[in-house]
């Protein structure tokens, strides 16, 4: 399971992308290499950050690249306000460090370099209980106190992270998705216990708009953490969700993307999936 499960990670991360040479409108499904996944309040777009730049895109499969330059955008991720944070690579090489924008078209401004950086941040969360608070994985696990503009190290981190998730109810409760199971800390990252899944690949991890985890178990499918069990919602034993997105204004409408970039969505909180856009 753990080599299929980095294989395919490797396969998403090294597939060309037939967008990277249009900036007008193009159709959804010609996006790939899908690093992140963001559902900005009061819109109905679907914000898709690729290797590429970032992408918008709308219900009818159109997206378009919304970001300056055609940027990797590795890390990306967004506070209840909307406001939007990203990490990665400059197309001109080398890393970007920390940007931040205050809507989808921009415009971008950077705001850090992170600690021992420039970063690159590949998960990057913002604390729903403490907007200010973000956290990024980059030497192990960074925290920022202050909207990304200053970090510092908060401990090495649990080991093969592969996505985070800062939780509702405290600035400093944190979960991350990793090769090894569902991992949390209590401190601010300092710490990590094992949560759930022991020993199973959690690729993606999310807080909902009521601040429940929802989290994706390789060989199992999207699932719930309810009092310290894991209860699956939608078995999808045959694929890998990398990224998910919860709509704040609809807690039943989910978006998610797969290794594969594949891009699904759901109306039902999870229990059911289809092609975005289709």
């Amino acid at each position: 399971m753990k080599a299929f499960i980095g294989l395919a990670i490797a396969t998403a991360l090294a597939v060309p992308s037939a967008a990277s040479e249009h900036s007008a409108a193009i159709p959804v499904s010609e996006l790939s290499h899908i690093h992140g996944v963001v559902l900005p309040p009061n819109s109905d777009l679907v914000l898709l950050a690729t290797h590429y730049g970032l992408f918008a895109a709308d219900s009818a499969g159109s997206a378009r690249m919304v970001s300056e330059a055609a940027d990797d955008f590795m890390g990306f991720t967004a506070a209840i306000d909307g406001t939007l944070y990203a990490s990665g690579h400059p197309a001109t090489g080398g890393n970007i460090g920390v940007i931040g924008a205050e809507s989808v078209d921009g415009p971008w401004s950077k705001l850090s370099d992170g600690a021992q950086g420039p970063v690159d941040f590949h998960a990057l969360s913002v604390s729903p209980a403490d907007p200010l608070v973000l956290y990024g994985t980059y030497g192990g696990i960074q925290i920022s106190r202050d909207g990304g503009r200053t970090w510092s190290m908060t401990g090495a981190g649990p080991d093969e992270v592969i996505d985070l998730a800062a939780a509702a109810d405290d600035p400093g409760h944190l979960f991350a998705g990793t090769m090894r199971g569902l991992m949390e800390s209590k401190d601010y990252g300092a710490t990590w216990t094992l949560s759930a899944a022991g020993g199973v690949p959690v690729t993606a991890v999310e807080i909902t708009p009521d601040g429940s985890l929802r989290v994706f178990i390789a060989g199992a499918g999207f699932a719930r953490l309810e009092a310290g069990e894991i209860e699956v919602i939608s078995d999808r034993a045959d694929e890998v969700f990398l990224h998910m997105a919860f709509d704040g204004e609809d807690p039943g409408n989910v978006i998610a993307v797969t290794a594969e970039s594949d891009i699904l969505e759901s109306n039902d909180g999870g229990a059911t999936w289809s092609a975005y856009a289709q």
